[in-house]
């Protein structure tokens, strides 16, 4: 009897445990499949994928969330790596995450490989880099029509890191190895900061002191003082670090190393890095769950992604994806 009771017990505490954890991440997980081309609706809480919606479309790399939590933004890049020969995409699918569905399309009207998409923290407009444009465009999220663009002063801007001011931009230049500052309300380049021979990836701490990118021929990262818009200082990794994502906090940064399979977080109080875990193979993008608590490391050939609990350190069961699992958003929900 005293058994039957333990056990009950720890069901209970599970029970709420897992209902605690509910409460806390009110979100969906987004999951941008390359191979598969659909987008993942996940319940982050239990692992399990909601829907695979088909973009009809080669193919979507990136993914990002309205700022309600209602709709996702997939640009279809085309079926390349950045510079490279290939199809160049000139759409962006819009997908209703309550009714799993594409409900809308952004067309261009020809080819400009859309690419990194990033909502407004102020003004909450849909901001995304448009390869073959050398520029950011500018989309309204309720009326999918283009209505600005702002150019790069490089080619292949390919990602891009938005200030919470909402007023200041930084895209991660590939071939040119190159940043290049935006001010988003003037519409124009502020500075283009040399960083190495080819770049990838970019984050921007809360504070927005530090933006950060990464090295492609040296295990590095690139830490730019944004007072001064110039690289501060660099940090060593094991491996070519890809993805980066800073904890809400700014203690922390989450860097996905594909080359080796492994995640490292560096502190950022010594800007060194302080763990290292094994990953599915080729981990290539970083999102860190608005709460803090966790990372999610997509992982590009395994079709999963890599679930780290930033608490204990530690990497839980991955949650199956799609084929060539890239691009993360979270969508926030009140349900």
């Amino acid at each position: 009897m005293k058994l039957k009771k333990f056990f009950l017990a720890v069901a209970v505490f599970a029970l709420f445990a897992i209902a605690a954890r509910s409460e806390n991440t009110k979100g969906l997980l987004l999951v941008a499949n390359k191979g598969d081309r659909t987008l993942s609706i996940i319940n982050p809480t239990t692992g399990a994928q909601l829907a695979a919606v088909a973009e009809d479309g080669v193919t979507g790399h990136e993914v990002v969330s309205s700022a309600d939590g209602q709709l996702a933004f997939v640009p279809i890049f085309g079926n390349s790596g950045v510079g490279k020969p290939g199809t160049d995409g000139s759409l962006i699918r819009v997908i209703d995450l309550e009714k799993y569905a594409v409900v809308g399309t952004v067309d261009f009207g020809k080819g400009v490989r859309p690419h990194c998409a990033v909502i407004g923290p102020k003004n909450h407009l849909l901001y995304l880099t448009t390869e073959l444009e050398n520029s950011i465009s500018v989309i309204d999220p309720k009326t999918f029509k283009l209505i600005g663009a702002i150019p790069t002063g490089q080619t292949e801007s390919h990602m891009l890191a938005i200030s919470s001011d909402g007023k200041t931009g930084y895209t991660a230049n590939v071939g040119p190895g190159t940043v290049s500052v935006l001010d988003l309300e003037k519409k124009e380049v502020r500075k283009i900061i040399p960083i190495c021979k080819t770049t990838q990836r970019i984050a921007i701490s809360p504070d927005d002191k530090w933006v950060f990118t990464a090295d492609q021929a040296k295990p590095q990262l690139a830490v730019i003082d944004t007072t001064k818009n110039e690289v501060a200082k660099w940090i060593e990794l094991p491996g070519i670090g890809y993805g980066t994502a800073v904890t809400p906090d700014g203690r922390r940064l989450v860097v996905a190393m594909s080359g080796i399979s492994q995640v490292g977080i560096v502190d950022l109080q010594t800007m060194k890095i302080a763990h290292v875990l094994d990953a599915p193979k080729t981990p290539q993008e970083v999102l860190i769950r608005p709460d803090g608590a966790f990372a999610y490391v997509s992982c590009s050939a395994s079709g999963q992604v890599m679930v780290i609990d930033l608490k204990t350190f530690t990497a839980e069961k991955p949650i199956a994806a799609g084929k060539g699992a890239d691009g993360l958003a979270w969508a926030a929900t009140t349900k």
